[in-house]
């Protein structure tokens, strides 16, 4: 079996960080904290075709959403501070939390920036399993550990297989939930000892994967809840979705679901520095001197990678929170730091800036196997 060979487990943990783009641009801008928050697009809620990527709470209780066109956002808020994505601070901070992750010595399937899967207690390889308090205390150590680390808030679901898992991790976001075998805040055990009292009357669409139309054609033949799906055959199941779906969903429904991990090595498609200053710049020479003090570091780490940059991009965000990120390919990949910086320096000037400059931001794309050959 090879690193990347899945492998079954008996406990799997859904480790999910909290509103995590608004968290990272919290980290950068301490001020952020408590304000309505919104990260999509360029960060112009005026731009057409562009969605939130990530909302705060306090943004969410207006009805904003992750998937919401900016437009929509704007008019429900029009008052939250919009942030546009910043690709390159999100790759750090993601690699930063499943870094700590790794270093509990279990196997990691990354799912995204914010989410991954923890595989605890091998059923192929004999390893002795952990009870329910010490499940429960691993993931309030990762919660922590997260936190003192990295500085960002997280939930863990813990079940016997991924789906459970995930679905584990909303009732963990829900403090109100009863019926967990752990009680921890943000922690939630969800198995077969409580996966009927607690699903068994919700509707099908709480089911992970179950999307608007499978519900709703479940609804239209009369299975509306959970509890309705676990009692309709398997062949009818079959007949109404074919036998790919329908065995799926005969299986969500009592709460089975995927038990393998399979870990991937990790590889960042970009490197980003940002710094808030004390003091608000004012002048191209104060920017242009604090882009080359990031760009060194930045490349300093690049280079101890020894990874290739081909993307140049810079963030400026000026005291009312206007923030834009302009960026340009190479014309060939370089580490040349003379080059680079004249990149950064040609970037700042095609800001139009009329307000104190309190942040700025260098970020390198760099190559992978997979890199974008497209154009600037």
């Amino acid at each position: 079996m090879t690193a990347s060979d899945p492998s079954r487990y008996r406990w799997l943990l859904h480790v999910d960080l909290d509103q995590f783009q608004v968290s990272v641009e919290r980290l950068r801008s301490p001020e952020l904290v408590d304000v309505p928050v919104i990260v999509g697009g360029n960060g112009d809620p005026t731009e057409a075709r562009k969605v939130v990527t990530c909302a705060s709470y306090e943004a969410r209780e207006y009805g904003v959403r992750a998937g919401m066109p900016l437009r929509a956002a704007y008019r429900k808020m029009p008052d939250a501070v919009y942030l546009p994505l910043d690709l390159g601070a999100y790759d750090v901070a993601s690699a930063e939390v499943m870094e700590v992750l790794r270093g509990y010595g279990h196997p990691v399937e990354v799912w995204g920036w914010d989410e991954a899967y923890l595989g605890v207690g091998s059923l192929d390889g004999g390893e002795p399993s952990l009870d329910d308090a010490e499940i429960a205390a691993l993931a309030t150590r990762i919660r922590a550990d997260i936190r003192d680390e990295c500085g960002l808030s997280s939930c863990v679901g813990i079940s016997d297989n991924k789906q459970r898992a995930k679905m584990a991790t909303g009732f963990a976001k829900r403090p109100n939930d009863s019926g967990s075998v752990v009680e921890s805040p943000k922690v939630f055990l969800l198995d077969g000892r409580n996966w009927l009292d607690l699903m068994g009357e919700r509707p099908t669409r709480d089911l992970w994967s179950v999307g608007p139309k499978t519900s709703a054609k479940l609804g239209r033949n009369g299975i509306e809840l959970v509890q309705d799906l676990i009692g309709t055959p398997r062949d009818v199941l079959i007949a109404l979705f074919g036998p790919h779906q329908g065995n799926w969903l005969y299986v969500l429904s009592r709460g089975g679901g995927d038990s393998t991990v399979t870990p991937e090595p990790w590889l960042a498609r970009s490197h980003s520095k940002s710094q808030t200053f004390a003091r608000d710049l004012h002048t191209y020479d104060e920017m242009r001197s604090a882009a080359a003090d990031l760009l060194r570091d930045l490349l300093d780490q690049v280079v101890g990678e020894e990874r290739m940059p081909f993307r140049v991009a810079v963030t400026v965000r000026t005291t009312t929170f206007f923030t834009r990120t302009k960026s340009h390919k190479l014309d060939a990949p370089t580490t040349d730091y003379d080059t680079l910086e004249a990149e950064v320096a040609e970037l700042l000037t095609k800001f139009e800036i009329d307000r104190p400059v309190r942040l700025l931001g260098v970020r390198l794309d760099l190559e992978t196997d997979e890199t974008d050959s497209g154009p600037s």
